[in-house]
C-alpha cells in the first residue's frame, strides 16, 4: 500500500495509483467507470494534462501532468477521491447494494467518523511517482505496463 507522504512540488508529470478501499472492485461492480472519465474531465478543466490511463475493477493507474495551480497535487488527488467516492456511494445506493455500503460504513475510522465521514470508499493514501529523469524512457515503461494491464481491465485509454 502506498505511504501518506506530501508531494512538494506544485506541478510536474506523475504516475498516480488510488485504490477502492480494501480492494473491492467498485468500478465493476457499479460499472462505473465513467465516474473516473468524470474526473479526469474536470482535471483537464482546470489545465492539467491527462496522458494516460487503465481503469481496473479495483483501481486506477494514471499519469497525469499537474500544472501549479496554488493546490497542492495532494490536495487535488485527495479531492477527486472524495467526489468519485461520493457518486460511487450514490450509485451502490441507487443499485441496492446495501451489503457493501455497510462494509464501507464499518471501515471508517473513529478519528474520520467525527468528521462526518460515512464510508470509506478509497484507500486513505495513493502511489505517486514524479516522471523527470529520462521523461520518454519512463513514459514508455509505465505506459506499457498499462497496456500489459489493458488485458486484464476493462477499460484502457491512451491519449
Amino acid at each position: 500500500m502506498p505511504v501518506r507522504r506530501k508531494i512538494s512540488e506544485p506541478f510536474g508529470i506523475y504516475f498516480i495509483t488510488f485504490t477502492c478501499a480494501r480492494w473491492l472492485p467498485l468500478f465493476s461492480i457499479t460499472n462505473s467507470y465513467h465516474v473516473v472519465y468524470n474526473g479526469f474531465d474536470y482535471l483537464k478543466s482546470q489545465g492539467h494534462y491527462i496522458v494516460g490511463y487503465a481503469i481496473m475493477p479495483n483501481h486506477v493507474h494514471a499519469i497525469i501532468g499537474f500544472v501549479n495551480t496554488g493546490k497542492s497535487i495532494n490536495t487535488i488527488v485527495g479531492n477527486g477521491k472524495r467526489f468519485m467516492a461520493y457518486e460511487l456511494v450514490q450509485l451502490l445506493k441507487q443499485q441496492n447494494h446495501e451489503n457493501i455500503l455497510m462494509q464501507l460504513e464499518q471501515w471508517v475510522n473513529h478519528t474520520d467518523k467525527s468528521r462526518n465521514k460515512n464510508h470509506e470508499v478509497f484507500e486513505p493514501s495513493f502511489g505517486s511517482q514524479r516522471m523527470y529523469k529520462n521523461v520518454e524512457v519512463y513514459w514508455e515503461r509505465k505506459i506499457h505496463i498499462m497496456y500489459h494491464l489493458k488485458s486484464m481491465s476493462l477499460e484502457f485509454r491512451h491519449l
